[in-house]
């Protein structure tokens, strides 16, 4: 499996393939009829769209990140995805949902200037399996139960559109970026969790 990265800013693309959803519910398999041969890459990016702003859409989180997982898997391997046909077809609220994208491309669009080819290294060769990899990271942590927390989704969808954009448009720079944001991720949970124990301790005791 090849994927191409393009020279169109990746906002327009975004944008373009939204404009596509109809209907007042949509799923996932008309998400990907809608980006046809952009690939999965670009799919991901999609995925994370919802959760760069504070917005709670029921079911979405789920939905969403099992599709990246399973994506990044399939992007890992190198080959085509096998997703289930309950992923595929959940239906999703347009009328939440579109709205979202398009919020979450407006903030895509300002990064646009500052992304260009650079530091290959990262987005080439054996680096394309461990990009990978950490997408499936990313996945499972956006995912994780912490939906009423601050953040909890946004965090780890920044990580993932990071990741995407390197990737799309072999930014090195922006890999690296995500990479960082997964790390930051990876440290805010802990805390939670630390908190969360903690607390439940001197409750105990």
């Amino acid at each position: 499996m090849h994927f191409d990265d393009t020279s169109v800013p990746l906002s327009t693309t975004l944008s373009q393939a939204i404009d596509g959803i109809k209907g007042e519910t949509v799923t996932l398999r008309q998400l990907m009829a809608a980006i046809g041969e952009q690939g999965l890459l670009m799919l991901c990016a999609i995925a994370t769209l919802p959760f760069l702003i504070p917005v709670s859409i029921p079911g979405v989180s789920t939905v969403f990140g099992a599709a990246i997982v399973l994506l990044s898997v399939a992007i890992t391997l190198n080959r085509m995805p096998w997703l289930p046909q309950r992923i595929l077809d959940r239906q999703l609220e347009t009328a939440k949902l579109v709205p979202a994208l398009h919020k979450g491309v407006r903030i895509v669009s300002r990064i646009d200037a500052w992304v260009r080819p650079r530091a290959p290294g990262l987005t080439s060769g054996y680096m394309l399996r461990l990009n990978g990899l950490t997408l499936i990271f990313g996945g499972v942590l956006l995912m994780a139960p912490f939906g009423f927390v601050p953040l909890s989704n946004t965090a780890p969808a920044i990580g993932i559109l990071f990741l995407t954009i390197g990737m799309l448009q072999r930014d090195g720079l922006f890999v690296a970026l995500g990479y960082l944001a997964t790390l930051l991720t990876v440290i805010y949970f802990s805390v939670l969790i630390y908190g969360a124990w903690h607390a439940g301790a001197a409750l105990l005791s």
